[in-house]
Formats: structure tokens, sequence, C-alpha cells
């Protein structure tokens, strides 16, 4: 048994890509989707005519919804593929809108029914601010299901359980980054690998605490640096995994025993925690990197977007 088939015995393994030919070999139950992923994607031989294909049909439709349609034409041709969800992000330039969100997420939706799709196999990508949160909450009573995503912080991890979105996609990679990149030349990789990594830490926390007071969230660990990383999350509800670090799963034999469990996270002696507006906002801002990662990654997301709309406008 390789690593790969190892790692889905204790958890469900989900694809991190929008290079929807990748997906089969390596059999994940889901797939996540970013605009930096489909820009990447967009721009290979093999993906740029569905992009010229979407243009030429819609051109005369506002950018924004090109975009979509772009999105939920790659999430399509994904759950082809794929027997369970596909996670579509939604502009991260709204983060801080929750009433765009909503209308945009609604209209994703909408696109998705219009090509046949059961929309139980779609989740609605939304950054963890506190207004994405309030958007989440608002679709999930609409009963659209949400992945609540750039997930750095604690508190963001106890709203998004305070309004019982369905999922949420804390970044184990972003956070080592962070924490890495402030250690400089102290930090010893050794002795922050595996259990000891920031990035796994705070995912471990987020999984104890839902799992101690039945928060029915589900726990999607995200951007991962390497095995490591992943292998101490086995047990975690499911793992967002990029193709070659998929690749270099399947290419071991080494041993996944499990990491995460959610009956001995019910035995810990943990505290409720419950967050208003205020107490979240003063939360994240209280923890730097946090702060820092969410903001980057907007930023981030953002720019692809943009990016992406410019590849749109030229192919018409």
């Amino acid at each position: 048994m390789n690593q790969l088939d190892a790692l889905k015995q204790h958890t469900t393994v989900v694809a991190d890509t929008g290079d929807f030919a990748q997906l089969a070999q390596y059999q994940p139950q889901d797939a996540t989707t970013n605009p930096s992923l489909i820009l990447k994607a967009v721009q290979k031989p093999d993906y740029a005519p569905l992009m010229q294909q979407v243009v030429q049909r819609f051109s005369s439709r506002a950018m924004d919804e090109q975009v979509d349609r772009l999105l939920v034409r790659f999430g399509c041709e994904i759950l082809a593929v794929i027997p369970g969800r596909v996670s579509t992000e939604i502009d991260a330039r709204l983060s801080f809108d929750a009433n765009a969100t909503i209308t945009r997420a609604e209209r994703v939706i909408e696109l998705y029914q219009a090509e046949g799709i059961d929309t139980t196999r779609v989740l609605i990508k939304i950054a963890s601010t506190w207004e994405g949160i309030q958007a989440a909450a608002a679709l999930e009573r609409r009963g659209i299901t949400t992945n609540l995503t750039l997930l750095f912080a604690f508190c963001q991890a106890v709203a998004c359980a305070q309004v019982r979105v369905r999922l949420i996609s804390p970044f184990v990679g972003r956070i080592y980054d962070w924490h890495k990149k402030a250690a400089g030349s102290t930090w010893v990789e050794a002795e922050r690998a595996g259990a000891n990594d920031p990035g796994v830490q705070s995912v471990r926390r987020i999984f104890e605490h839902y799992k101690h007071f039945g928060v029915a969230t589900q726990v999607m660990g995200a951007s991962f640096r390497n095995l490591g990383q992943i292998t101490a999350l086995a047990g975690c509800d499911l793992l967002t995994i990029a193709p070659d670090l998929l690749a270099q799963m399947a290419a071991s034999n080494q041993r996944v025993p499990k990491a995460l469990d959610a009956d001995a996270a019910r035995a810990l002696p943990l505290e409720p925690v419950t967050l208003d507006e205020a107490a979240f906002r003063y939360a994240l801002n209280d923890d730097a990197m946090a702060t820092d990662k969410l903001a980057e990654g907007i930023r981030a997301f953002a720019a692809d977007t943009v990016k992406l709309e410019a590849l749109m406008r030229a192919a018409a």
C-alpha cells in the first residue's frame, strides 16, 4: 500500500488543482480550486481553448460574469472526474462585502444548476473575514454550502463554527512560511517539523476544539509544503493536497499512522469559546501572523483574478 492509499484510510483526500486532467490518477474524493490555480491552468495549451470558448460565447456579458462562467466550467469538468464535491471561489475583492459575496455566490450556484449539476456537490469558497463568515451564514441558511478559506487563526475557526459553515480550510503551509521567515536564522527545521510544525499545531487545535464540542463543520487542512505536514494531520476530516505532493505520496510506501483522533479530542479538558464581532476583530488583530497572511492572501487572489480578466479580454 502506498502512502496516499494509507492516508485515505484515515482522511478524505482532496486534490488542490485546476488541472482536471491530473485528477483521475490520484482518485481524490473532492477537489478545490482558487483564482491562482485557474490562472495557472488557462495558460497551459490544454486548457486555453476552454477559456476561449467561454469568452467567445459570453463576450457581451460583464467581465465578472465571464470569470464566474469560466470558474463554473472548470468546476463542471472537475466534477466529471471526481465522485464528490468541488470548491469554487468567490472574487477575493468582495472579501469585505457580505451582500456582494452572497449575490455572487447565488449566481455561481445558478450557473451550476444551469449545467445540470447537483449543487450539493458544490462548495462556495469565501475568505474567512468577518464579512465573509456572515455571508457564509446567510448562504448556509439558504441551503448553499460553503468552504471558508484563508483561515489562519483560531478565532476564524470559532466564528465559522458559530454560524455552522459546512467546511473550513485552515492553511498549514502559509502559517509555516510566516513563522520560518519571522524566526530567520534561529529556525531549526528538524525541531519544527511534523507535529511541531506551527501550521500543523494550528489545525490540530481547531480539530480538537471542533470534535470536543461536537461542531459539525468539517476541517480540511490546506496549503502544504511537505509530506511531513500532511502525515502529521492524518485523521483530519479532509486534506486538500497539490498534485506534486499527491505524486510523492503515491510513490512512497512509508506508513501513515493516525495522528488526529476525534475520540481523544472529546476527552480533552477544553473550555468553550464564543466570539462576537468585536471580540473576533480584536483576536484577529492580536494575531500578527493571521493578520499578515489573511491580507496577503486576499491581495494575491485578487491580483490573480485581475490577471485572469486580462487574459480573457485578450482572448476576446
